[in-house]
């Protein structure tokens, strides 16, 4: 099974990572990434660099060039994990989680991700 953890941030508390902390996240990527548990991973650009684009229930379109001011927290960065249980996919967003050590004010959305046939009541075409 393949999970989603998205990682949501507050940009306006102007924390960045810490060499030491892009050196732990390294290590944790490449052990995760050897072992087959992680598939992707990355963190976002800023969200004054991003776009919100609506699609509204009378068919328009519209657009809102970021920073999206309305919103504390943003989504900062993800990975998808492949996992055999829910337990083990969150097992692996607390490690994720956890090397940012203390000062850091962070949180998680954990989803199962649907493949093909499994569910899913949509596609994007």
């Amino acid at each position: 099974m393949r999970f989603l953890s998205m990682i949501r941030a507050d940009e306006t508390a102007g924390q960045g990572p810490t060499e030491q902390l892009m050196a732990d996240m390294g290590q944790l990527i490449d052990e995760l990434t050897r072992s087959g548990q992680l598939v992707s991973t990355a963190g976002l650009r800023p969200s004054s660099e991003g776009m919100r684009v609506r699609l509204h229930r009378d068919g328009q379109l519209s657009v809102v060039d970021g920073p999206f001011t309305e919103t504390k927290e943003v989504i900062a960065g993800y990975a998808i994990f492949e996992a055999p249980s829910r337990a083990e996919a969150f097992e692996l967003t607390q490690r994720f989680l956890r090397l940012h050590g203390t000062g850091w004010d962070l949180a998680c959305e954990l989803r199962q991700i649907d493949g093909p046939g499994e569910g899913c009541t949509h596609s994007i075409s």
